[in-house]
């Protein structure tokens, strides 16, 4: 199962998000659900970085796990929250599509 958490503080704001694990649809190399979770999170990633110029730090290990984490180093913009609401919807579609039992999104609330 693919686990995705994102923090946002109690006014909205997003703090970070990390996505881990393999869904298990299917095999490595013909899992739909998984390349559809990493396109998004990807993507999502890339955005932040190369269109928005985003102040975050990035970790990721694709070895283990499939383990990507990010973080806000301040406040983000309002083209960042959009993108991680927009990935937030996506993966939620995934979710509905395919079944709680290959993907977890789960919104934690921070001070």
């Amino acid at each position: 199962m693919t686990k995705v958490q994102i923090v946002k503080t109690r006014d909205g704001q997003v703090r970070s998000f990390h996505a881990t694990g393999h869904t298990g649809y299917a095999e490595a190399g013909g899992d739909i659900v998984c390349a559809g979770v990493s396109a998004i999170v990807i993507s999502t990633v890339n955005s932040l970085q190369d269109l928005l110029h985003e102040d975050i730090d990035v970790e990721a290990d694709e070895v283990n796990g499939g383990d990507i984490r990010v973080t806000f180093n301040g406040a983000p913009s309002g083209g960042a929250a959009l993108l991680v609401d927009s990935m937030i919807h996506g993966l939620e579609w995934i979710r509905r599509q395919y079944g709680s039992q290959y993907l977890s999104c789960q919104i934690k609330e921070v001070e």
